[in-house]
């Protein structure tokens, strides 16, 4: 089963400073028929003017994955933790028991990134926060893991989900394979270009929702940015 969702058909928020699209139900976007895929909660797609943000708000047991598409974010926490994550890096928070944390653009320009959560596998457990650089040429052609919650995936940010976060880019005319696992739900989303994925055709910023699917042949059309959620 591949179910494409075409960007213009997704929930959209304007909130001025914050140009915001879901794919999944968020906020006052509501869909009861699309509450997630397995334990993948939330993807959006969030624009943010430059010298603003997100002010200091609570989260409890979710893994919140920050994948920065364009400019830069800057975190802080109830834990002390602060940080700049730009572009081509990322950024995990394992909310935990509860934490509050601020995400701004302290940028001149505008910055896109997706914000990704995840339900954890149990919850509770003391919250934590990182980030780490993935360049882009590391991944040219293939799937790398950028998050995980599988203890073999060493040079991942870790994450407390069953769950993988992957990237890579493609040029035009090249192909990535992926096999998941049996009883996976994959969703991935073209951060830039545009693929073929087992014949169907996804623009950039699209949604595909993935399931019973024994592998995967994604064709770059253009030279594309990919990220994708491997989850149970």
């Amino acid at each position: 089963m591949i179910e494409h969702r075409p960007f213009d058909r997704l929930g959209a928020a304007d909130h001025g400073w914050l140009k915001a699209r879901h794919h999944f139900s968020f906020g006052s976007h509501y869909d009861p028929d699309n509450i997630g895929h397995g334990a993948l909660r939330v993807w959006n797609d969030d624009e943010i003017a430059p010298n603003t943000g997100f002010p200091a708000h609570p989260h409890a047991n979710m893994e919140i994955i920050t994948y920065v598409r364009e400019g830069a974010i800057t975190h802080q926490d109830s834990l002390g933790n602060k940080g700049r994550t730009e572009a081509g890096d990322v950024q995990v928070m394992s909310a935990g028991s509860g934490i509050r944390h601020s995400e701004y653009n302290l940028e001149p320009k505008l910055t896109k990134i997706f914000q990704i959560w995840i339900e954890p596998t149990k919850p509770g457990g003391q919250p934590t926060w990182g980030a780490k650089p993935f360049p882009k040429a590391d991944r040219s052609g293939n799937f790398v893991i950028i998050a995980s919650g599988f203890a073999g995936d060493k040079d991942a940010l870790p994450i407390r989900a069953d769950a993988r976060v992957l990237a890579t880019t493609l040029k035009a005319g090249e192909s990535a394979q992926y096999k998941p696992g049996k009883a996976r739900h994959l969703y991935l989303v073209p951060a830039a270009g545009k693929v073929e994925i087992n014949g169907i055709s996804v623009n950039a910023r699209d949604g595909v929702a993935i399931r019973d699917e024994a592998a995967l042949k994604i064709t770059a059309l253009e030279n594309s940015e990919l990220v994708l959620v491997d989850a149970a």
